[in-house]
């Protein structure tokens, strides 16, 4: 705990979050045989680099400020992806979609309104031919969130093999306990006519009959992950859902004017989320460039 006649709190987080602190660290390393240590017992005794308290104040209200403008965005994009998510399921879970009231039902299915098996309406696992470029798009498991649709962290890599994936599809965990943690993303990070690769431990879903919006909404539903999970075979620990499970599970087709409506809402929606992503990247990258500057005084506050 800091003693505040001394030291700023939220100064000393960034501090620690410093090349500054990392390189003093450094100098405490033990070398293992194996696995390098910090001698913990010496910890107290780490040097400090700490400013005036007015100016570590300054530091830190300079740098709260890209996270306070971060975090304002990552709550947007929480409460603009869980609009998308609610309409779709009030039109297409619960049928309360514009003009339910005066559509005939006949058997549970509202006139003009399909249901057919998902590779129908969904392509699974789409074939695309990459191009010549020796780098694409690599997506890596671990990039895939649990509970979002923003693939963090895709970076350019050498090579062709893995799952092919273009902007508009979803990506869909197979495997435990990714599937189960509900780890699933949406492609729109690359530009127009790219092609990317990721992990074969995901699924790539791509809109047929439906629209791209509407399948990473379905894939975010409890019953899609659920009719997943019970189709998994493997050893214990290394699991996986089978591409059979989605001949079972059936996807309703609304008209074209329903799916129209549910664009209007949803693509503004999406491009948001991307737009605000993106402005985070900016703002991270931006404060990552401040910091060590900060800290070691090249920038005078």
């Amino acid at each position: 705990r800091p003693d505040p006649k001394k030291a700023d709190a939220r100064f000393l987080l960034y501090y620690f979050l410093s090349h500054e602190w990392r390189r003093v660290v450094e100098g405490f390393v033990i070398t293992g045989a194996t696995v390098d240590r910090i001698p913990l017992e010496k910890f107290p005794d780490f040097p400090v680099q700490l400013p005036k308290l007015s100016v570590q104040r300054q530091i830190a209200a300079t740098l709260s400020a890209y996270d306070d403008l971060m975090e304002n965005n990552r709550r947007r994009m929480v409460l603009l992806e869980e609009s998308a998510r609610l309409l779709y399921r009030e039109w297409f879970v619960h049928l309360r979609f514009p003009g339910h009231e005066h559509t005939r039902v006949t058997n549970g299915l509202p006139q003009g309104w399909g249901r057919v098996p998902t590779p129908e309406a969904i392509a699974i696992n789409p074939r695309i031919k990459l191009s010549d470029d020796n780098e694409h798009w690599y997506v890596e498991m671990a990039d895939l969130p649990t509970d979002s649709m923003v693939i963090q962290s895709a970076i350019k890599r050498e090579g062709r093999s893995g799952s092919k994936f273009s902007n508009g599809d979803t990506l869909f965990a197979r495997i435990t306990p990714c599937l189960e943690n509900g780890k699933t993303g949406f492609v729109n990070f690359m530009e127009d006519g790219e092609s990317g690769r990721g992990s074969t431990e995901f699924i790539v879903l791509r809109s047929k009959l439906v629209t791209p919006e509407f399948v990473y909404c379905l894939a975010r539903t409890y019953d899609f992950r659920e009719n997943a999970i019970k189709s998994m075979v493997g050893s214990s620990g290394r699991q996986r859902a089978q591409e059979s499970c989605f001949e079972k599970f059936m996807v309703w087709c609304p008209p074209s004017k329903v799916l129209s409506l549910f664009s209007e809402f949803t693509v503004p929606v999406f491009e948001e989320i991307k737009n605000l992503h993106q402005q985070n990247q900016k703002l991270r990258t931006a404060r990552e460039l401040l910091l060590p500057r900060l800290m070691s005084g090249e920038i005078e506050m």
